[in-house]
């Protein structure tokens, strides 16, 4: 795969793997990212030029997925201190990083914007069981309700969701249900 390639995969995995907003992924430095420990530490975003806290006001750790590392890996370059640049070392900016995303997504016949992969990572966590705050917290929201926004269950995640229904009732701490009676 070509350097522009690379850093595409990278953007759709920093984005849809790990959840990061497009500032975050500018701001990102090979220094934040611990490929032993298998985490990213979000310190920064940059946005227009200007660098500053993340969103929410705070640093976060997320961790990283196995995919995520080996194009960390493959996209490891001596260039820059950012992990998204270009070949003279220079931070990609925000339009760079969008013609990389509208590519992608032509490729992949889906819908363009780099802002769906924040929904695709918190969507994919809740439709494999993670509880909602462990989301918010990876996606570095202040507000629950934020979170609950971006969480999009597929058709097949509801129907799952609606069977618990016709399963047989279990107790829980000696209290049946529907029946009120004690077990």
């Amino acid at each position: 795969a070509s350097a522009r390639e690379s850093q595409a995969e990278l953007v759709v995995l920093l984005g849809g793997e790990a959840g990061l907003r497009c500032g975050e992924m500018i701001g990102l430095e090979w220094s934040d990212v611990d490929l032993e420990k298998r985490q990213l530490c979000v310190a920064r975003s940059e946005w227009r030029g200007h660098v500053s806290v993340p969103k929410g006001g705070r640093i976060r750790y997320v961790p990283l997925t196995r995919r995520l590392v080996t194009a960390l890996k493959a996209g490891r370059h001596l260039r820059g201190q950012r992990v998204l640049c270009d070949d003279e070392g220079k931070p990609l900016m925000q339009k760079m990083i969008q013609v990389m995303m509208r590519r992608a997504a032509r490729r992949a016949n889906v819908k363009p914007g780099i802002h769906i992969l924040r929904h695709t990572f918190c969507s994919h966590l809740a439709m494999r069981g993670a509880p909602a705050r462990a989301i918010q917290e990876l996606a570095g929201h202040q507000d629950l309700g934020t979170t609950q926004r971006y969480m999009h269950l597929s058709p097949a995640a509801l129907d799952a969701a609606f069977r618990l229904l016709d399963g047989p009732a279990e107790t829980r701490g000696g209290i049946v249900e529907a029946s009120g009676t004690r077990g």
